[in-house]
């Protein structure tokens, strides 16, 4: 799927049918196209993919710091993360709706991109704490925006009131 820098994306229903997923437990059935599309979040946490990568580099250097992962191996995840970046940025991620989600599309990415230096990213770090920690960036961002545009809309407001004081309203 391509498409999610500009919010949308194309070509939902890729193929006819996929490997079973995380939650299919131990079912070795395939899953339909339309349960992938069903059980995928792209479309909705896909926004999130500046907060994911942002999150992750800060990860792997606090891993890095605490001696947990090398310094090539922080090297490495930021190297992938910034060419991922640049791919969704470019349209050139291929987002997959069988990941289900921005974090497991960015994550196979990076693992494709650095090898097993991207495995080691999510080293004392649960998947809860990843999603919770983007939503929380995602928020701050929006609430610092849309206070932006509270303020200009004021600021409009108090232009207009002035230009038109002696304005003559009905009622």
């Amino acid at each position: 799927m391509r498409g999610m820098a500009r919010g949308g994306f194309a070509n939902i229903m890729q193929g006819e049918r996929t490997m079973n997923k995380l939650w299919a437990g131990r079912s070795e059935a395939e899953t339909s196209a339309l349960a992938d599309a069903s059980n995928s979040s792209i479309a909705v946490d896909g926004r999130m993919y500046r907060q994911d990568i942002t999150g992750s580099m800060a990860h792997a250097a606090m891993l890095a710091k605490c001696g947990i992962i090398s310094k090539e191996d922080l090297n490495d995840i930021e190297r992938g993360m910034r060419q991922i970046l640049q791919e969704i940025k470019e349209n050139r991620f291929e987002w997959k709706l069988e990941l289900e989600d921005v974090h497991l599309n960015i994550e196979a990415r990076l693992t494709e991109l650095v090898g097993d230096a991207g495995k080691r990213l999510h080293t004392g770090r649960s998947r809860n704490d990843q999603v919770a920690l983007d939503i929380k960036m995602w928020c701050k961002q929006r609430v610092t925006e849309l206070q932006a545009s509270i303020r200009n809309l004021q600021r409009h407001l108090v232009q207009t009131a002035e230009k038109t004081q002696d304005a003559v309203m009905p009622g």
